[in-house]
């Protein structure tokens, strides 16, 4: 299976169409998975459903000319960083709209529960990570395979050739940061 999925992803890299489709079908259910988990964890609230979010995140990968799958991991924690890109413009949206965008301004009786706390720090969830990318690109793909498609570490660890323990300290260190820099935004 990961010699088909490397040949795809070869292929696709050298712009064949069929190959990107053919590709994304064979991924299917762990991309679905994935998307799944990640409205589970960090978009509760939100009415995106998930072959929505995989669709839309599909479109959003295959207009991207530049971008580079080298391997399996690295197709799968791009294609989680585009679902979290996906989330959050549409929590911010959801957010803009709350807050009168679109819409005209009525009185009512009763209280609206305001959940743009979650959006928020969803907000500077992806800031942070985004950052950490920029310093230590290593330590935010382990962050986009673990956290957002749900890999374990052994799985990981296969898929970018590493120890199971090097994974696992990458994902430590980048716990620390992330910890570090949204703890400071608070």
């Amino acid at each position: 299976m990961e010699q088909t999925i490397s040949s795809l992803i070869a292929t696709a890299e050298n712009g064949d169409r069929s190959a990107a489709d053919a590709l994304f079908a064979t991924l299917y259910s762990e991309l679905h998975r994935m998307a799944k988990g990640h409205l589970a964890r960090n978009a509760g609230g939100l009415t995106l459903g998930t072959t929505t979010l995989l669709h839309e995140a599909y479109l959003d990968m295959a207009a991207r000319e530049s971008a580079v799958f080298p391997d399996h991991g690295r197709f799968m924690a791009y294609a989680a960083r585009a679902m979290r890109g996906l989330v959050i413009d549409y929590a911010r949206g959801r957010r803009a709209q709350k807050r009168g965008g679109q819409f005209e301004i009525t009185s009512m009786d009763s209280q609206v529960v305001d959940g743009s706390t979650d959006d928020k720090e969803l907000a500077r969830i992806s800031e942070a990570l985004d950052e950490l990318a920029t310093i230590e690109p290593v330590l935010a793909q382990v962050v986009d395979l673990k956290f957002f498609c749900g890999f374990s570490f052994a799985e990981i660890a296969a898929m970018r050739s590493l120890s199971e323990r090097t994974v696992q300290r990458h994902w430590e260190k980048a716990r620390i940061y992330l910890h570090g820099v949204i703890g400071k935004s608070v």
